[in-house]
């Protein structure tokens, strides 16, 4: 592969956009590039759930900088204005799940300003959706989904990927499991207990580390849920699973590198959702609107977000996640094309 090294970490070296023609991973990376935004309308639509289009600009952050935050967004100034790259749009998909009663989706780059590294980028792509229901309704979607579309690249590019990624064992085990494991983050914390490397512990909660999520997919399984984790870690948005607001109806779809699909259910009322913001320290202006959209069409959703990139890493079962664009963007750094 045409990558680069330096000692201020990953660059890609200025011909690299030169290498990849001749690359043939690359080839079949477009190929699973176009396989997901196919995939992705065809399995929308056949349930009813609509495509959004949506501005890649917004004054409603969807990962503020509350308590448990590991995200940082995007500011820019527009013309005068200050407003930020979207790290998502999943408010947007709420408000769209009020004009579109099956539900709604999209497939669009989310920002983020923290440092990229191996399994981070700072520019990547997004496919989420939000649906009428909760928590076991949006996680059960998701399995359908991904097993659509690893049975899909079994079908259409076994061989190419076979190739790149030495087997395809793990697309086809996963098209033909028939539930995924679950663990909640209580079960993951009891198994990793003794590991300080794997739970953070922070003031009245807990963090799941990268590390925890590799130890669980080598000791528990190759697929794994973990759900309802500490509210404080998650964003303010995710409902509470219980009346003492210590855990959230929230999982985490891991393979691969770790974590790929995050999905929660959110909060119905506009009550609700004051409440959390205030458990989470996030001033109730900057969301003003979305709280006012649920204290006027109070609405049970769920939604999920899969990281397209990450998706793509654990196909072709490679170990750098900035390998995975064409045009890589990496924050402070001008890079052509």
């Amino acid at each position: 592969m045409g990558n680069g090294f330096s000692h201020g970490g990953w660059r890609p070296s200025p011909d690299r956009f030169l290498n990849i023609l001749t690359d043939p991973m690359y080839r079949t990376l477009v190929d699973l590039q176009d396989l997901v935004t196919t995939r992705t309308a065809a399995f929308w639509s056949r349930r009813g759930v609509k495509s959004m289009h949506l501005p890649i600009t917004t004054g409603t952050i969807s990962s503020p900088m509350g308590l448990g935050s590991d995200s940082v967004p995007v500011s820019i100034e527009l013309f005068g204005q200050p407003t930020y790259l979207a790290d998502s749009m999943q408010f947007m998909l709420e408000y769209g799940c009020r004009l579109s009663p099956d539900g709604c989706w999209y497939l669009m780059p989310s920002f983020r300003g923290e440092d990229c590294d191996a399994t981070h980028l700072n520019q990547f792509f997004h496919s989420e959706a939000e649906i009428p229901g909760g928590l076991d309704d949006v996680m059960a979607a998701v399995e359908d989904y991904i097993r659509d579309l690893a049975g899909t690249v079994v079908e259409r590019y076994g061989d190419a990927v076979g190739m790149v990624a030495g087997s395809i064992d793990h697309l086809t085990g996963l098209a033909k499991l028939k539930t995924i494991p679950r663990l909640t983050f209580d079960e993951a914390a009891a198994h990793l207990a003794g590991d300080p490397a794997a739970i953070r512990q922070h003031d009245g909660w807990r963090s799941l580390t990268r590390h925890g999520e590799r130890r669980l997919l080598d000791e528990v399984s190759p697929v794994l849920w973990v759900t309802h984790y500490d509210h404080l870690t998650v964003p303010f948005y995710q409902a509470y699973a219980d009346d003492g607001r210590r855990t959230a109806l929230n999982a985490d779809l891991l393979l691969g590198i770790g974590e790929v699909v995050g999905c929660g259910e959110r909060h119905a009322t506009g009550a609700q959702t004051r409440a959390a913001l205030e458990h989470h320290q996030v001033p109730e202006a900057d969301y003003r609107w979305y709280v006012q959209m649920k204290d006027h069409f109070p609405l049970r959703t769920a939604g999920f977000g899969l990281g397209v990139e990450r998706w793509l890493m654990w196909v072709l079962n490679q170990t750098d996640i900035r390998e995975m664009q064409l045009a890589p963007r990496l924050n402070g750094v001008v890079i052509a094309p």
